[in-house]
């Protein structure tokens, strides 16, 4: 491998980096509209959800019940006469769910009885529908503590949580979110990026008199290689940098080993653009390829947004080929629990060993052939 050869291709790709501008907004520009449509647009929490509530008797206690809902960040009480309203509203979609206070609520309460509470929820959205029954009955809760110490009476329950919360205590899904979505973009940025600018070579017919010079091919894929490696790697900082700054995610874990365990998904992905590019020699097609390939599995098999462990058991079989499941878990973890050297370092081994594959195989079909 002659190193002049290498350095003026590798200055070649800089140049043409910095006169195509889609090649800085892939790395650049894509990653910031990522973050900010995810950061703030999706999310897996639950605020403000439209609440219909039915009191048919109001009393000093039913209003006590009421209050807490109201001033919960995460309910947005409507108030309706008749349960036959609210269930019409609950048909509608104007509300996600109801809660119905019976005429005799206070007076069984007041007696020692138990004092049935009505409650409707709106199913369709199964993972809607378990985080609000679970903000009810946690709101319930402490509605009967705070009634147990006005009354100055233990509240006598068989058993009781005492619960600790790792890793997010704020139960904030923009921090289990961002990490992971930094692997999807490092996953366009790498893969997109060579897969199209070699099959943009081609169509341009540059290709053929790289082939023609006494370059050697491997001169040529690590010449393709080192410039796109500093491109992704630019657009990894910024991405962290705005799920710190921007997000306020903690990032736990080392700085550093970060970076290490980001450059190593980076050769994967690059290695995957540069064996697609040896496949498809058409921009169009090589970037279909390149997201039904990387991009797809990186977001649904991941463990980004769906868990793994919840898939059927083929499916989870297939996760093992995706490389972003072992970034994803290597990301939530230095973000959220710290340098956790088990976790770590089994998943950057099968990093390295997934970029070695794909290295070799994409080293292995390119030739210095025009056919």
């Amino acid at each position: 491998m002659n190193r002049q050869r290498l350095r003026g291709l590798i200055r070649k790709e800089f140049l043409q980096i910095v006169r195509d501008p889609s090649a800085i907004a892939i790395a650049f520009v894509l990653p910031v509209f990522l973050l900010l449509l995810f950061g703030y647009g999706v999310s897996l929490d639950a605020h403000r959800v439209p609440l219909a509530v039915v009191v048919e008797q109001p009393t000093a206690q039913t209003a006590s019940f009421v209050g807490g809902l109201v001033q919960s960040d995460y309910f947005a009480p409507r108030h309706y006469a008749t349960i036959a309203e609210a269930r019409r509203a609950l048909m509608e979609g104007a509300v996600n769910g109801i809660v119905w206070l019976r005429a005799d609520f206070s007076r069984r309460l007041l007696s020692g009885r138990s004092a049935l509470v009505g409650v409707w929820v709106d199913g369709v959205n199964a993972n809607n529908a378990r985080i609000l029954e679970g903000y009810l009955q946690g709101m319930w809760q402490n509605w009967l503590q705070l009634q147990a110490n006005a009354a100055g009476k233990p509240l006598t329950i068989p058993v009781v949580a005492d619960e600790r919360i790792w890793f997010n205590p704020a139960l904030r899904s923009r921090d289990f979110l961002v990490p992971g979505l930094i692997a999807v973009i490092m996953t366009l940025i790498g893969a997109l990026l060579t897969a199209l600018v070699i099959a943009r070579e081609w169509e341009r017919g540059t290709m053929e008199a790289l082939m023609a010079s006494p370059v050697t091919i491997g001169e040529i894929l690590l010449g393709k290689l080192v410039p796109y490696f500093v491109l992704g790697m630019g657009g990894m900082l910024l991405s962290v940098a705005m799920a710190v700054w921007l997000f306020t995610v903690p990032l736990v874990g080392s700085f550093w080993l970060l970076v290490a365990c980001s450059a190593l998904f980076l050769l994967v992905a690059l290695s995957m653009g540069l064996l697609i590019s040896t496949l498809a020699k058409n921009q169009f097609v090589a970037a279909q390829v390149a997201v039904i390939v990387t991009f797809l599995p990186a977001f649904i098999l991941s463990g980004f947004i769906f868990d793994i462990g919840s898939m059927p058991a083929v499916v989870r079989f297939l996760t093992h080929v995706v490389a972003a499941r072992y970034y994803v878990a290597i990301l939530q973890t230095l973000f959220l629990a710290g340098d956790v050297w088990p976790v770590v370092l089994s998943n950057s081994a099968a990093l390295a060993l997934m970029a070695l594959i794909f290295f070799g195989i994409a080293r292995r079909k390119s030739r210095k052939r025009l056919d």
